[in-house]
């Protein structure tokens, strides 16, 4: 049988970053931004989020918190990303971001309350622009894009600064349309958007090799015709330095990129979850010795530039924050049961008069 003749029209490489390896040793050159204390305080937030982590959890086995997500063992992941961003570049976070929002200026005790199911949680004080967090899967990497199409416009017929938009999802999200349409309109219209995937190798129950044939995350921006790069998501320090190129290149116009972040989900997807049930034996032990915060204490330490004392002092001013927030959670009055109608619509539309003035004779709003 005649074998046609075929010729190579497109071929493509994926990259992996890295600057400390899983013992906390420089396997490179630092970037310029790793200073001691640039890395101290990254430290210091990635100890923050873990804590506000455990102190949540224990919320809602008490019932003081509802379902919540932590993120155990992805901390480099957020705190990298949201370290990289300018407080004028737009977040559009998806559930599992302890870590970035703390980054972002979001008070934990905004954090808590939206868990805690009060929405007026997601109106960050500190950060008013960024988007609620987003619990539909993959819908925020198209509000992202949307996003980034209003900063494109802003700039060039309004002259404002080039704003970007940071989007983040779970490797879950790459199976979803809505990824690939985010990623296809970003890239044919050249946004200033970055997406960051934090692939945990899980997608609840569903492992990511059996969610897609796909070698890595990464190379799913091919076919976007945008440059994908995959990061070690354990090592904070390649978590900021992938992010903030794609941000500065974004900001200079040159388009969107797709980040891939590969970690590993130490913890159950939610407090609804029990992974015991479907993670192999063994598997998340060896996860453990790659984690975050170790790997970067043990830089540090080599480096002399922490030790225990360092480190006490570090967990009893964190927990005295932690539990200040926590009161000031647990202290909020109650929003008024109406309240829900009144910040999905800009006029509430007729079919919902009588349901909110039920609910608000109800709850008595009047």
């Amino acid at each position: 049988m005649h074998k046609p003749r075929m010729h190579l029209v497109a071929s493509f490489d994926i990259a992996h970053l890295q600057y400390l390896d899983e013992q906390g040793r420089a396997s490179q050159e630092l970037p310029d931004f790793a200073t001691p204390d640039t890395l101290q305080a990254l430290y210091r937030q990635m100890a923050l989020a873990r804590l506000v982590d455990d102190r949540a959890v224990k919320l809602q086995r008490t019932g003081r918190l509802g379902t919540y997500p932590s993120t155990l063992g992805q901390e480099a992941i957020g705190v990298g990303t949201g370290s990289a961003m300018d407080s004028a570049d737009i977040y559009c976070p998806y559930y599992r971001e302890t870590g970035a929002l703390l980054e972002r200026g979001v008070d934990i005790e905004e954090i808590l309350a939206i868990w805690g199911g009060d929405e007026r949680g997601q109106c960050f004080q500190h950060a008013p622009e960024d988007l609620p967090l987003c619990v539909p899967i993959a819908t925020q990497l198209l509000h992202a894009a949307g996003v980034g199409v209003a900063l494109k416009y802003k700039n060039e017929h309004f002259d404002e600064p080039q704003r970007v938009a940071v989007a983040s999802a779970g490797d879950g999200a790459t199976s979803r349309g809505d990824f690939y349409e985010a990623l296809n309109l970003a890239g044919v219209w050249q946004l200033p958007a970055v997406f960051v995937i934090n692939n945990n190798q899980w997608a609840i129950s569903v492992a990511r090799s059996d969610q897609t044939a796909s070698q890595t995350i990464a190379q799913k921006a091919v076919a976007a015709g945008i440059p994908g790069l995959q990061v070690d998501g354990n090592d904070v320090i390649a978590v900021r330095a992938a992010v903030a190129d794609a941000v500065e290149r974004a900001r200079r116009g040159e388009g969107p990129t797709l980040i891939e972040a590969l970690s590993y989900r130490l913890c159950d997807h939610t407090t609804a979850d029990d992974a015991g049930r479907y993670r192999p034996a063994g598997e998340l032990e060896r996860a453990q010795k790659r984690e975050p915060l170790a790997r970067l204490a043990h830089y540090l330490e080599s480096a002399g530039h922490w030790n225990e004392d360092a480190e006490t002092e570090l967990q009893r001013e964190l927990a005295e924050i932690l539990e200040r927030e926590v009161k000031a959670y647990s202290s909020r009055s109650k929003d008024r049961p109406a309240a829900m109608f009144e910040h999905l619509y800009a006029e509430l539309p007729e079919a919902l008069y009588e349901q909110h003035d039920e609910l608000a004779e109800r709850g008595g709003d009047r």
